[in-house]
């Protein structure tokens, strides 16, 4: 004989996330007010993590072997499993910038709005802490140990300008250039000297003279972070670290191949070596959208209504889209300013992140994400159009 279960209720998914506010708010100010780069998001972690033993639920450290991540448990086990990711590290300088703090606490915000019903929970409820987004794929890290093996879903908002429910991101891959010359003294001797700095500084002209054959939404950008001793020496080593950003897989080889080229090419010219060395990269975000319009539903009903894309918006990368290669996922955005006021890593974007708005947008997500999940456990209907579409994407490209 089977006993039947109880299914979470939406209405009390609203009350506690209400109740939990003032907590997530706290969280969010803590978070933005102390900013940790990639993998030293300690603070954040604790706080988190604390924030969930504090209702009574144990929680893992150091998941994945990184030593700022985590995840938390709820519900039986015995039926499909949904995780809610959450990123707390921030950039350098500009702190956080890309609002962090506030997917941290929303996330926190829609776990613990379905903990707190955790009997009436058919699967399970993931809270899975993801560092070093900004650079350090911390969640492919985190799928190379198997963390979200087994999952049935896995789904995060973002702050921006605007309500978007499955903007495309780019994949991305961070290539570093070493030129290595030859020293003499630059006023004596110069004839004597073969300049690093040289060739760094052609391999940046040579990428713009080539960008014209680049293909569409192809991004190359980026600095020279070491560019020699002193002023009085022919630079015997330079350093340039670029960002290569391509709609799909495809397209970034085909760009990467091009700054390679011409890093070889400036080196040539310029008589000197140069060493290429590739720091892994992101893959473009594919949207599961049975679940994207399932959370837009959600959020229409709190009276925000997000297109699925707009075509008017540019994009970054993101490590969710690695993870959204292994299983649905969902990375909508939730706007916490005014459109085209500001967007991600610009100084008063992170004020945003820390203002009354950017608080009512993190709750209105941590509603949505909440109810999302709750669906996708107690749906087939919706989880079979779930699979069919992941599948159906991963075979078409």
């Amino acid at each position: 004989m089977t006993t039947a279960r109880a299914t979470l209720d939406p209405a009390a998914i609203h009350r506690d996330t209400d109740a939990l506010a003032p907590l997530l708010r706290d969280i969010a100010a803590r978070i933005h007010a102390h900013p940790e780069l990639r993998f030293e998001e300690h603070r954040a972690a604790a706080w988190l993590a604390e924030a969930v033993e504090s209702e009574g639920i144990a929680v893992e450290r150091g998941t994945g072997g990184l030593p700022t991540a985590f995840r938390a448990r709820v519900g039986d086990g015995d039926g499909p499993r949904v995780a809610i990711l959450a990123e707390y590290d921030a950039l350098p300088e500009i702190g956080h910038a890309c609002g962090h703090n506030l997917i941290a606490a929303g996330a926190l915000g829609a776990f613990l709005a379905l903990a707190r019903q955790r009997g009436a929970i058919r699967g399970s409820v993931e809270l899975i802490g993801t560092p070093a987004e900004e650079g350090g794929g911390g969640k492919i890290r985190l799928l190379e140990a198997g963390v979200f093996e087994g999952l049935t879903a896995a789904m995060m908002f973002h702050p921006l300008d605007r309500d978007v429910l499955a903007q495309p991101t780019l994949a991305n891959q961070w290539l570093r250039l070493h030129f290595s010359g030859v020293p003499s003294h630059a006023a004596m001797a110069p004839w004597d000297g073969k300049s690093a700095l040289t060739a760094a500084m052609q391999t940046f002209h040579l990428i713009d003279s080539q960008r014209i054959h680049m293909r569409d939404g192809v991004r190359v950008h980026g600095i020279i972070v070491d560019g020699g001793q002193a002023v009085n020496i022919i630079p015997e080593r330079a350093v340039a670290e670029f960002s290569v950003r391509a709609p799909e897989l495809e397209a970034l080889e085909m760009a990467r191949a091009i700054v390679e080229r011409c890093a070889r090419g400036a080196a040539m010219a310029c008589g000197v070596e140069v060493r290429i060395e590739s720091r892994g990269g992101y893959k473009d975000l594919r949207h599961n959208l049975p679940l994207a319009r399932r959370f837009g539903e959600h959020l229409a009903a709190l009276g925000r209504t997000a297109p699925e894309i707009d075509p008017q918006l540019s994009t970054g990368s993101t490590d969710m889209g690695d993870v959204s290669h292994a299983l649905p996922a969902i990375h909508p955005s939730i706007a916490i300013c005014d459109l085209g006021e500001t967007t991600c890593h610009q100084r008063p974007f992170a004020e945003y992140a820390a203002s009354d708005r950017g608080a009512e947008s993190m709750i209105a997500a941590a509603r949505a994400l909440a109810l999302t999940a709750a669906d996708v456990l107690a749906d087939e209907a919706l989880r079979d159009a779930m699979t069919r579409a992941f599948k159906s994407t991963n075979r078409a490209r």
